[in-house]
């Protein structure tokens, strides 16, 4: 079975976490939330430092929610993220979402937040998923899709950046656009066509404290990051190049005016 063969563009950096920790199964999970019963066993893969996978366990507190994740200096965060809450249903191990370590049919739901994207066979860890999944189970999956990523008022450099992270992304293997593509990989994967609900839903970030936060992290990201040595290292942008598209961000986020939307591409498939 095939593993993991391409590179997590974002790494661990303090600026990726400031965005992950911020993540909730209110605000990344919704689509999934109404479906959840409270008895259920859940996979949360690419968990992260296991801000969802919190809300999940606290959603099925008969149940049980194992958090999967590649990288495994990541989990202590989120073992300290559920002791923080209290929550005992919760398990966290490392693994490849391309070839699971759990027997067939061990999990009521499957569930992804913004991995597909960063993986180099969708389909396979689709296939994955819907293996581990019980019958008359759920695969939910939401990506983001950065060429549908829109933003006011324009200011120089920030389609630099654009154009840029796509190509960093894909020559790490990933697919940035992954959200519009989640129907067709699931079909690809074996789930019937009527068996996919497919949804969209959105980030936005316009309030002075969410620009400065949004901003913020990006610009760090864009000179601190495994992202920016990779877009150095890969021939993609010089060092002045990316000092110039986070001063971009940091432009943008003094604007009073500004608005930045991630539109996200959300599958939830019955098996």
């Amino acid at each position: 079975m095939p593993h993991e063969s391409a590179v997590y563009t974002h790494g661990h950096h303090e600026s990726v976490l400031r965005s992950h920790t911020w993540r909730t199964a209110a605000n990344s999970a919704a689509y999934l939330v109404g479906a959840l019963k409270p008895h259920m066993e859940i996979l949360d893969i690419g968990c992260g430092p296991g801000t969802i996978t919190a809300d999940l366990a606290a959603l099925v507190p008969q149940g049980r929610v194992t958090g999967l994740e590649r990288a495994p200096e990541v989990l202590e965060r989120a073992r300290a993220t559920v002791e923080e809450r209290g929550l005992a249903n919760v398990r966290f191990v490392t693994g490849d979402v391309h070839a699971l370590d759990f027997p067939d049919a061990s999990f009521c739901v499957t569930h992804a937040h913004q991995v597909l994207q960063h993986v180099g066979d969708p389909v396979q860890a689709l296939r994955e998923m819907r293996r581990v999944t019980k019958p008359g189970g759920m695969v939910a999956v939401r990506d983001a899709d950065y060429a549908a990523m829109t933003w006011y008022p324009a200011v120089e450099g920030l389609d630099g950046w654009l154009d840029l992270y796509h190509r960093v992304a894909r020559a790490n293997g990933g697919e940035p656009d992954a959200g519009r593509r989640l129907r067709a990989w699931a079909r690809e994967a074996g789930f019937a066509d009527a068996s996919i609900t497919s949804t969209a839903t959105a980030w936005c970030y316009a309030a002075p404290e969410e620009r400065a936060w949004w901003s913020g992290l990006w610009a760090d990201r864009t000179v601190a990051s495994s992202y920016a040595r990779l877009a150095v290292d890969g021939g993609h942008a010089t060092e002045d190049e990316l000092h110039r598209i986070a001063a971009a961000w940091r432009e943008w986020g003094a604007r009073e005016d500004g608005w930045f939307g991630v539109l996200h591409g959300e599958v939830l498939c019955r098996v």
